[in-house]
C-alpha cells in the first residue's frame, strides 16, 4: 500500500516550525530538515497557511505557528494536505454482469468505511504537541548520550 508523503512533510514542516521557532523559518531552511526540495514546502506551507496552522506574513521572520500544537490534531493536518479525505478509493468499473464484480460493493463498502473511520479516530486522538514532547525526549535522550561518550 502506498500513501502520499505529503501529510509526513506536513507534520514534520509544523514541528520543525516550532522547534526552530526563534529561527527564520523559510522554505529552505524547512526543506533542509525535511530532505525535499524547498518548492515541495513552499506547497505544503500554502496548504498549512489555508488551514490555518501558520501564518508567513512577514518575509524576515519566515513561517510561524498561528495555532498552539495543542489545539492541531493529525487528522486535522491529514485533511489540509490531502486531496482525497478517506484512505480507500475503490475501482472505477468492476464488471456489472460479474457476480464477484456486481456485489464488490456489498461486501467490501462497509469494511472500508470502518478502517476511514478508525484511521480518522486514531488521528484525531495524536495532537502534535504530543509528537513534540516525543521529538524533544529523542533529542534530549541522545544530547545525554553523546555527553556519555
Amino acid at each position: 500500500m502506498h500513501f502520499s508523503t505529503r501529510f509526513t512533510v506536513a507534520v514534520h514542516t509544523l514541528l520543525c516550525i516550532e522547534y526552530f521557532k526563534d529561527e527564520k523559518n523559510t522554505s529552505e531552511f524547512i526543506a533542509s530538515s525535511v530532505g525535499v526540495n524547498p518548492v515541495v514546502i513552499r506547497r505544503v506551507l500554502g496548504q498549512l497557511k489555508k488551514a490555518g496552522f501558520i501564518s508567513t506574513d512577514s518575509p524576515k521572520s519566515g513561517a510561524k505557528l498561528a495555532k498552539a500544537l495543542s489545539s492541531i490534531n493529525l487528522y486535522e493536518v491529514f485533511c489540509a494536505v490531502e486531496d482525497e479525505r478517506s484512505l480507500f478509493t475503490f475501482h472505477d468499473n468492476p464488471e456489472p454482469k460479474c457476480p464477484v464484480g456486481a456485489h464488490i460493493h456489498d461486501a467490501l463498502d462497509l469494511v472500508l468505511f470502518d478502517l476511514d473511520e478508525t484511521l480518522k479516530n486514531r488521528l484525531s486522538s495524536y495532537k502534535l504537541s504530543d509528537l513534540m514532547t516525543s521529538l524533544n525526549f529523542s533529542i534530549k535522550k541522545e544530547k545525554n548520550q553523546k555527553i556519555k561518550e
